[in-house]
């Protein structure tokens, strides 16, 4: 067995990838094509990683949300987008999505960024949040006066 059909070798690559922060199916599998496993191998080791429980798509699009609402607030829109480029979609992300709390989201995305009623609201459609949320929002933090 040569090193480029060596299960183990195509695992512990995986191991490593999936180490720094959880991934989708998707981006284990195209990380291993990038690195030229054959499709076989890419089907084995997928199919390990999910018994062992390490990949799992709903799992990693909860992971994903929550990261965001912690450390870098972004809207439904914006996240949507960012889950699509993970290859995640469909119904488990809009049940996720569903459970957000957009105009708290958006305080805090605001929490240091707010100088000016324009920039704020610059700011806020750059992070993917609907005009619905952002001018309670902008009305709440610059009230008319």
């Amino acid at each position: 067995m040569n090193e480029r059909t060596d299960p183990q070798l195509w695992l512990d690559k995986a191991y490593r990838f999936l180490s720094y922060r959880p991934r989708s199916q998707h981006e284990i599998s195209t990380y291993l094509q990038r690195k030229q496993a054959s499709p076989q191998i890419i089907a084995s080791v997928m199919a390990k990683l999910k018994r062992q429980k390490l990949l799992d798509d709903q799992e990693f699009i909860v992971w994903w949300v929550d990261q965001r609402a912690r450390f870098r607030p972004r809207g439904k829109r914006a996240l949507r987008f960012e889950l699509r480029q993970k290859g995640v979609s469909g119904p488990s992300v809009e049940t996720v999505l569903a459970g957000l709390d957009e105009l708290k989201l958006a305080k805090k995305a605001l929490k240091n960024h707010a100088r000016s009623y324009r920039q704020a609201g610059r700011f806020l459609v750059q992070r993917g949040f609907g005009w619905s949320v952002i001018r309670p929002v902008l009305e709440e933090i610059f009230p008319k006066g």
